[in-house]
């Protein structure tokens, strides 16, 4: 068990190296150096729900309260999170933590994640998470829109490089 830990601790070395060379350019490995780590969307997920204290994510995720206090740390660093300060009657102050807007502007990558979870990787009860409309809780989802306003199938999309992409070798 041991040896395993060091593997899996020499492999995460080792990609954290790997995502810091391309970060400069890439968007998408500047991106997995903060959301990469194990909980750090799911955190994201839970504050989307409107949760905002340490003892509510801990309880609601599970998760050890020093791995809980270094992803929020992260979170804060990165701007995704703001910490604020609050007092119950009779209590001493603590902190909550709020999304910021790089936080709620999270939101179309936790449904795209939730869409491709539900279509390839379903838990047999349904979808987790629904998204509608605010005022008339008309369902929605993502899609690739033209600058027309039409919308693509993904079989007609295609990535290309752009103007900040890594010159090919």
């Amino acid at each position: 068990m041991l040896d395993l830990f060091f593997q899996l601790s020499w492999y995460d070395r080792g990609m954290e190296r790997a995502v810091d060379a391309g970060a400069e350019r890439c968007s998408i490995a500047r991106s997995l150096e903060v959301l990469g780590q194990k909980w750090s969307l799911l955190i994201v997920r839970e504050a989307m729900w409107g949760r905002t204290r340490f003892a509510e994510f801990r309880a609601r995720l599970g998760v050890a309260p020093d791995v809980l206090t270094d992803r929020l740390g992260r979170l804060v660093d990165a701007g995704i999170l703001e910490r604020r300060p609050y007092r119950e009657d009779g209590e001493r102050e603590r902190e909550e933590y709020v999304l910021t807007d790089a936080g709620r502007a999270l939101l179309p990558v936790l449904a795209a994640i939730s869409a491709w979870g539900d279509e390839f990787r379903p838990s047999g009860f349904g979808p987790a998470a629904l998204y509608t409309d605010s005022e008339s809780g008309t369902p929605l989802r993502l899609a690739f829109v033209d600058a027309d306003g039409v919308e693509r199938d993904t079989a007609g999309v295609t990535v290309i490089r752009g103007p900040g992409a890594r010159p090919l070798a």
